[in-house]
């Protein structure tokens, strides 16, 4: 096993990869507050619900999102 950071990576995708899920979750957060509903996830081998409103701290996105089916 490679235990070396991943953004010391050959692979840019690879390299990036940690920041470009960072954003998604962050975009899921975003749209959960935004729908009302809760985010579920597995801590520690538990499964739980988490309300994105009980978090108080406002969520932003660094880049809009494209609506479907259009391309950036």
């Amino acid at each position: 096993m490679n235990t070396q950071p991943i953004e010391s990576a050959r692979d840019s995708d690879l390299r990036l990869s940690h920041a470009a899920l960072q954003r998604a979750a962050l975009r899921a957060r975003e749209l959960a507050l935004q729908t009302g509903t809760s985010i579920v996830v597995v801590q520690h081998g538990v499964l739980k619900q988490i309300d994105p409103a009980a978090q108080g701290t406002p969520l932003t996105v660094q880049a809009p999102v494209a609506p479907c089916g259009e391309l950036r």
